[in-house]
């Protein structure tokens, strides 16, 4: 047996996750174990399992042409701080519990290296007129080469500044900016920060106004961009604030929510009932924000009258050009006359 790929020797923090790999050839095809020696000087090397330390452990290894192991440890703590050992051998008597193996074990280690997680202090200020991010580590921290302003995948700002305080500005209003923003301190290891801009819902309806044939399904629909998310959506129609919010399944109201969209159905409208204005209702922690659709129901004989009107014009063309055609026959001279 040999390895292909051996762990690599990793920092983390505290509550972080690592992952090491560990990838075997031999003929037949090598059995990988993976085992763990502490920091502590009585420690001795023991084995780990799928499943250990209270579930935080996971391996997942494939045995094809040959073999391949992964072993990953999530909410690390300073006790997972240590030597890993990824083993191989294909010797038949590996495991044998009074038989010794005529090959030994071939071992690769790594290192992990647990830091306690440093604290950041993270807040949001208004500045006429702007809005200004701020974290701040405290000490002790490794050593820092730069930082990123990062709002999920996109790098808004990057420099090379050393400092422990970072700030970031956006020009605009708390409600046009909300969402969760990360500050990114270049170190061994990265360390995370998290600023959130919450404000109420800013709720705004897919369309103003929704027109629907009488007897047909009518379908209404508002969404929340903003940060954070709705905890609970209302449907009114006409009084908002008077009225008692539609019900689900009542009658022919069907209303489907799911975190930052709403969409309410209605059931074979009906034009006299159903016309009107509707009011979708959003509240999340920060307090609470409405939309209005208007609702219009036409006839179902309404999208008739356009093509009865265009047979009526043809029609009347026709007739005038009969009479033309009629008008004119009397004054023709017959061919060869």
């Amino acid at each position: 047996a040999g390895f292909i790929k051996s762990p690599l020797s990793q920092k983390r923090l505290t509550q972080d996750s690592v992952e090491l790999y560990c990838e075997a050839i031999g003929n037949p095809i090598p059995e990988i174990q993976w085992w763990f020696e502490g920091n502590d000087p009585n420690e001795t090397y023991a084995q780990l399992w799928d499943g250990a330390r209270q579930d935080r452990v996971k391996i997942n290894a494939t045995y094809n042409l040959h073999s391949t192991s992964t072993i990953s440890i999530a909410n690390l703590t300073a006790d997972d701080s240590g030597m890993y050992e990824c083993r191989a051998s294909n010797d038949p008597d590996r495991n044998h519990l009074s038989k010794s193996p005529k090959v030994k074990w071939i071992r690769s280690q790594a290192n992990v290296f647990v830091i306690e997680r440093p604290d950041i202090t993270a807040h949001v200020t208004e500045v006429s007129g702007k809005l200004v991010l701020a974290c701040n580590m405290s000490a002790p921290h490794p050593s820092i080469t730069g930082h990123k302003w990062m709002q999920g995948d996109k790098v808004l700002n990057e420099d090379e500044d050393r400092s422990a305080y970072t700030t970031y500005t956006i020009n605009g209003k708390r409600e046009e900016h909300s969402g969760i923003y990360e500050c990114v301190y270049e170190a061994n290891p990265v360390v995370r920060g998290q600023v959130n801009i919450s404000v109420p819902p800013q709720v705004m309806a897919y369309k103003k106004s929704e027109h629907g044939n009488e007897g047909d399904t009518g379908v209404l629909t508002c969404k929340n961009p903003s940060f954070p998310a709705v905890t609970s959506w209302f449907w009114y129609k006409n009084g908002h604030g008077v009225s008692a919010p539609l019900e689900n399944g009542s009658g022919r109201y069907i209303i489907k929510s799911s975190g930052n969209k709403t969409e309410l159905r209605i059931l074979k409208l009906n034009i006299e009932e159903d016309t009107g204005d509707y009011f979708c209702n959003a509240t999340n922690p920060y307090g609470s924000g409405d939309a209005t659709v208007n609702l219009r129901v036409r006839s179902r004989l309404a999208a008739l009258w356009p093509f009865l009107g265009i047979v009526a014009e043809v029609l009347v063309l026709v007739t005038i050009i009969f009479i033309y055609e009629k008008r004119r026959k009397p004054d023709e001279v017959p061919d060869g006359e």
